[in-house]
């Protein structure tokens, strides 16, 4: 006996369309990569500054709720001398995340998230990514000025 196919129920399919379209809606894009630029005075991801230094920086158009970000961390070792440290993210001049860098010569990730609603209505929102050395060597290191610290973005993604 021969199969009988039904023919397609048009506004059902429209149906399911229109709310697979409602769904991207509410839910945004689902994640945009976000490059960050080097801004050190020395061109490298080291800064051995006593107050906070811009190592990275970017400008973005916020139009997602939320920043993702994940860094990395770590202060060198002069002589014997580990050095310790903290570092802040920065949306334009307010500090919006934070933290410490310990003397123990070993990474740190600190993975963010960051709400981008109240700056939704901003066409350009500059974010800043700022270290300095609050214990260690004062001399020598790196660049002579004592104990550095390095850190660097590992991912930013909007989301």
């Amino acid at each position: 006996m021969p199969k009988v196919q039904k023919p397609p129920n048009i506004l059902r399919q429209i149906a399911d369309l229109q709310k697979q379209v409602d769904d991207l809606r509410r839910s945004g894009w689902e994640r945009d990569e976000l490059p960050f630029y080097p801004t050190s005075l020395h061109g490298l991801v080291y800064e051995d500054s006593a107050s906070f230094v811009t190592l990275w920086e970017t400008v973005l158009s916020p139009r997602t709720a939320t920043l993702s970000l994940g860094l990395v961390l770590i202060g060198d070792v002069v002589s014997t001398t580990n050095t310790g440290g903290s570092w802040q993210v920065l949306f334009e001049s307010t500090v919006v995340a934070n933290g410490t860098v310990p003397a123990t010569f070993s990474y740190v990730f600190p993975a963010l998230t960051l709400d981008l609603t109240p700056y939704r209505g901003v066409s350009q929102l500059k974010v800043l990514f700022q270290v300095r050395r609050t214990s260690g060597a004062t001399t020598g290191g790196k660049y002579g000025g004592g104990g550095a610290i390095g850190g660097s973005p590992r991912y930013a993604r909007l989301l």
